[in-house]
């Protein structure tokens, strides 16, 4: 990290899940995995039953839904095991299963823009 002297910052890459959580997921999630509303009715994540089934929230990260973009773009496939076992087993969620990156890859990934 710190100021590459021409006004850029860089910032780690987030890798843990909890960090994952917290660079992307928490500023719509909240802190709290609570979730909210204010534009979006923005889902809750703590002690969400819909969590059980591994490939619900993999799917959902990686191809989006509603108000929920697609990350896959901007997230790995290991970056997305690693907030997806996270929020899991957190928050209330006791799904003690791991994902792998190999879980994540059997979801069909949306075709990557070329940027114009």
């Amino acid at each position: 990290g710190g100021d590459s002297g021409g006004g850029v910052v860089r910032v780690a890459k987030p890798v843990t899940g909890q960090q994952v959580y917290e660079a992307v997921c928490q500023a719509c999630h909240m802190a709290d995995a609570r979730g909210g509303t204010g534009a979006a009715t923005i889902p809750a994540l703590a002690a969400n039953p819909r969590l059980a089934g591994a490939a619900y929230p993999i799917s959902l990260v990686v191809r989006g839904q509603g108000a929920m973009p697609s990350l896959a773009g901007n997230l790995d496939d290991d970056q997305i095991a690693a907030v997806v076992t996270y929020v899991r087993t957190s928050f209330g969620n006791h799904y003690a299963k791991l994902v792998t990156a190999a879980d994540v890859a059997k979801i069909p990934h949306p075709a990557k823009s070329s940027g114009h």
